[in-house]
């Protein structure tokens, strides 16, 4: 029978949300951490604010709306608050109900400027590796370390010479001018890009395009391949100097690493010798024919060295879910600290993904 169609809308309608979501939905499950995760930060949150004036938008609803952005690839804050008007499955995960208006996109953008300031969204990354330390995902002596490239939301139209930066610019094709770069020699020494003064002219390697871009380097441990630490710096900052960085933030928290697995970028006698003063057995591949003192032939044909340089590989994982559905291929923002708050959002959102399917039936 052909069901008619009936323009009519109804004079009440009540929607529960809890209904709309199925039981078995991975998004259940990662709501359940998050607010976990959120609940502990309420202290933090308490001394962001101020208790008199205008109620902000929650930084809880803040977090957790990153988390949907990074989720399902929404490209702008924009989009996201728009979406929000339509969304049942968005609005059950921010806990709001069907009748509260969306967010002003330009309120929300001004309001994560405070979780910025507060470095909430590296405190929020934490609560997520506590948890996963708490339920015992995460190996605490084998890890892995490893850099990529992240493009700068700027065009090579604005890496300009250093005393030039007041020149005009070209003439024709209204704001998107034809400029002829053939035949000029561009370096971040005497260059710099006007529209994000801390991107840097990089390539990826030999035969590649050189890009305006930042350096994301993450800390993967080796068991379940969960991130442990991430950090976005300047491009041209050597990766080997990140990697101590994070290994020094895990001895802090009281891990001792065993071993560091890492691809030959990281193949430096400063990097060997900064493992071994630690304790830290350097599995890093090894660059043919460079002499490395500590990289000794009985540490290279070892299990552990064979089994660390098979399970590095698994970073690219976080790397290409990051760039591909978190939105970090190009970053939306500009300079390495937004930049940085957004890797370690997408960062807390893979690991939230990674946990959900390890912990199906939620954590407690």
């Amino acid at each position: 029978m052909r069901g008619e169609h009936d323009s009519q809308t109804a004079a009440f309608c009540y929607v529960d949300l809890e209904s709309r979501v199925r039981a078995d939905h991975p998004l259940r499950a990662i709501k359940h951490m998050a607010d976990g995760a959120l609940r502990r930060l309420s202290p933090t949150f308490d001394g962001m604010y101020s208790t008199v004036g205008r109620p902000s938008i929650p930084p809880e609803r803040l977090l957790k709306s990153m988390v949907l952005i990074a989720l399902y690839s929404v490209r702008s804050d924009r989009q996201f608050c728009e979406r929000l008007n339509f969304d049942m499955q968005f609005r059950w995960f921010l806990d709001m109900n069907l009748e509260e208006p969306s967010f002003d996109a330009s309120t929300f953008s001004k309001n994560r400027e405070r979780l910025l300031e507060h470095a909430v969204s590296r405190k929020f990354f934490d609560e997520i590796v506590k948890l996963a330390r708490k339920e015992e995902l995460l190996s605490d002596d084998h890890f892995t370390v490893d850099g990529t490239l992240i493009e700068a939301w700027a065009s090579m139209k604005s890496f300009v010479p250093n005393d030039q930066e007041d020149e005009d610019p070209p003439a024709g094709g209204g704001s998107n001018a034809e400029v002829d770069f053939r035949g000029q020699r561009r370096s971040n020494a005497t260059h710099h890009s006007t529209t994000d003064d801390e991107a840097e002219l990089l390539r990826k390697g030999l035969g590649k395009e050189a890009k305006l871009c930042f350096g994301g380097h993450v800390l993967m441990e080796n068991r379940n391949g969960l991130c442990v630490d991430v950090e976005v710096d300047r491009a041209t900052t050597r990766e080997t100097e990140v990697a101590q960085r994070m290994l020094d933030r895990q001895r802090r928290r009281r891990i001792k690493p065993k071993s560091i697995g890492a691809d030959k970028g990281y193949h430096s006698q400063a990097f060997v010798d900064y493992c071994l003063r630690h304790k830290i057995r350097p599995h890093v591949a090894m660059i043919s024919g460079r002499g490395t003192w500590g990289l000794t032939c009985k540490l290279v044909q070892s299990r552990g060295y064979e089994i660390s340089q098979r399970i590095r590989k698994r970073v690219e994982e976080i790397f290409g879910w990051a760039k591909t559905i978190g939105g970090l291929r190009k970053t939306r923002y500009r300079g390495v600290a937004r930049t940085n708050h957004l890797a370690e959002m997408v960062a807390a959102t893979y690991n939230l993904v990674r946990m959900a399917r390890l912990l199906p039936l939620g954590v407690t």
